[in-house]
């Protein structure tokens, strides 16, 4: 199954299309669902250009801008379009979506401010250094003034929530902007079907600092990750139809296309700022697009289109394996997140509790990946069966430089295998790729000699490093690993998650599946914490589709 999620391999043959397809951008931001009514009279168009919009450049290699006529032209199908994803999804209009022009300057604008105030932009940037940690970006990374380069290049129109508006961007064609409107406007009736900014925006602010909590936010971490490649899934599935249909094809009839698609899901033709992009930004943004598709396309094949499009809004699947494994959604079946007993009277001496998440299929195929190679990541995915991690910072870390240095950061990371030869190959996998992330490596050879109390069947590795000791307990189908904690207290950590889990099938930390198939309310109160990627993803989505996804629709209709 997980080999459909193979990151996908550049197209092997030129496509003739004239010009690149440029992508809209669809913000799931905040809105209050509107009472249910009969559709409303079509709003008449607004049109707002900000500035001059020449038809024509002055010179050469001059940015050209659409015109207000060219621009009444593209917002009259509007109405068209809204009626399209209506009856592909079977979520009804319940009012009327507005409809602007705008400019480059606005948009930059909007998000260099959204890195300034968005609570989850916020989040992501104090997430970077774990992100270094655990070695998926270079230490030496600037990750801010990257993601806004990319997210530069690759916003060209979006749907905000908070304003019921559609927004489309004056400097690119009106040819290349039609494609979009069906899944912008998708977005909007999702918006209107459920209150987004609750259902896709559920991560606390707050630091887990207690057993309690800790135990809350492993327990629904992964939810916002999920239904994201749920939002981005629906629309990007709309939007493939609405070019598919004119043709005679349709992603039911024509399901092949999908595979397609995902193989054009390179990113990079075109925007050089996604080409240089590290594994885990790209992964990180295409994940909703891809593997969102499949999903719903699986689902809308197996259950049929109210299951695929209303009944995954209102109970939707709560994590990446769950996007990556439809069948099993289907199922009603949830992954495992391993147990965390309480930490905090070993740790909190020392530490200051900083992150903690879990490391869900998505993360550990990324990971994989970057230590292993496609291959180890085709292995290795499929026979993950949970992951949870914790990171705390130092209490005598003051100064700025020291806050900002993974030298501050001590994790641990827990991750649970099928089987034993998994866990041994992942084990190996991990120490090889420890050269990446430190200096100064070399096994310990004293502190393996020292006697320590292992249960029988464990193996233990500890490594020296310039940020401490690394040590990597395997036991059975478990791998533990502690980075930067002094010898002792990894000792005392790897022994008590370790027993933790048992000796029988693993247990979990939750069994709270939030399921089409369990008949469960929409308006649950869930809470989501943060993992590795889903940050990232949370980012992207609520920023807007990228040029990526359409780019590769269009490959595929013109194939």
């Amino acid at each position: 199954m997980i080999e459909r999620y193979k990151p996908a391999a550049r197209a092997r043959r030129t496509w003739g299309l004239a010009t690149a397809i440029a992508l809209g951008a669809s913000f799931i931001c905040a809105q209050t669902p509107a009472p249910p009514a009969q559709q409303p009279p079509p709003e008449p168009p607004k049109i707002t250009v900000p500035g001059q919009t020449p038809k024509t450049p002055s010179k050469p290699g001059t940015e050209t801008h659409i015109t207000p006529e060219q621009a009444k032209e593209l917002f009259s199908l509007v109405d068209q379009l809204i009626q399209f994803s209506s009856q592909e999804t079977g979520l009804p209009i319940k009012s009327a979506v507005k409809r602007e022009l705008t400019n480059r300057i606005a948009v930059e604008t909007y998000l260099t401010q959204k890195f300034q105030e968005d609570e989850g932009a916020k989040r992501l940037q104090r997430g970077e250094i774990v992100l270094k940690k655990f070695g998926m970006l270079d230490h030496d990374f600037d990750l801010k003034p990257f993601l806004l380069a990319l997210l530069k290049e690759q916003i060209e129109a979006y749907y905000d929530s908070k304003t019921k508006t559609v927004n489309l961007l004056d400097w690119v064609d009106v040819d290349e902007q039609k494609p979009v409107l069906a899944h912008e406007l998708t977005h909007a009736l999702q918006d209107q079907h459920i209150n987004l900014e609750k259902w896709s925006d559920q991560t606390p602010s707050n630091v887990s600092t207690n057993y309690r909590d800790d135990t809350d936010h492993l327990a629904k971490d992964e939810v916002d990750t999920a239904r994201e490649a749920v939002a981005e899934g629906q629309a990007t599935a709309v939007m493939m139809d609405n070019i598919l249909k004119p043709m005679g094809k349709s992603l039911l009839k024509d399901p092949e296309v999908v595979e397609f698609i995902k193989q054009q899901m390179t990113g990079s033709d075109n925007s050089p700022v996604m080409a240089r992009a590290p594994l885990l930004l790209s992964e990180s943004l295409l994940f909703p697009y891809r593997e969102g598709l499949s999903f719903e396309q699986d689902i809308w094949m197996d259950k049929g289109q109210k299951a695929a499009f209303v009944g995954t809004l209102d109970s939707p699947p709560t994590s990446t394996w769950e996007i990556i494994n439809p069948r099993e959604f289907e199922k009603a079946k949830v992954p495992i997140v391993p147990l965390l007993p309480d930490i905090h009277p070993i740790v909190d001496n020392t530490y200051k509790p900083y992150d903690i998440g879990q490391v869900g299929q998505l993360d550990l195929h990324i990971l994989t990946e970057l230590f292993g190679g496609d291959n180890a990541a085709r292995d290795l995915t499929p026979s993950w069966d949970g992951g949870i991690y914790w990171a705390g910072q130092r209490l005598n870390a003051k100064t700025p430089a020291d806050l900002a240095s993974t030298k501050s950061v001590s994790l641990f990371y827990l991750s649970a295998w099928k089987n034993e030869a998994s866990a041994l190959a992942f084990a190996k996998l991990y120490s090889n790729a420890l050269g990446r992330k430190y200096s100064g490596l070399h096994r310990d050879d004293d502190a393996q000699k020292a006697p320590v109390d292992l249960p029988s069947g464990s193996v233990e590795q500890v490594y020296s490093t310039n940020e401490g000791p690394v040590v990597i307990t395997t036991r059975g189908r478990l791998v533990f690993v502690a980075e930067s904690f002094d010898l002792q207290m990894a000792r005392k950590l790897s022994s008590l998650v370790l027993d933790a889990q048992g000796t029988g099938d693993l247990k979990m930390a939750y069994t709270a599946p939030n399921n089409p198939f369990h008949a469960q309310s929409a308006g649950s109160s869930q809470v989501a914490g943060t993992t590795l990627s889903g940050g990232l993803v949370h980012l992207f989505s609520s920023c807007g589709v990228m040029k990526s996804a359409v780019q590769a629709a269009m490959k595929a209709a013109a194939y």
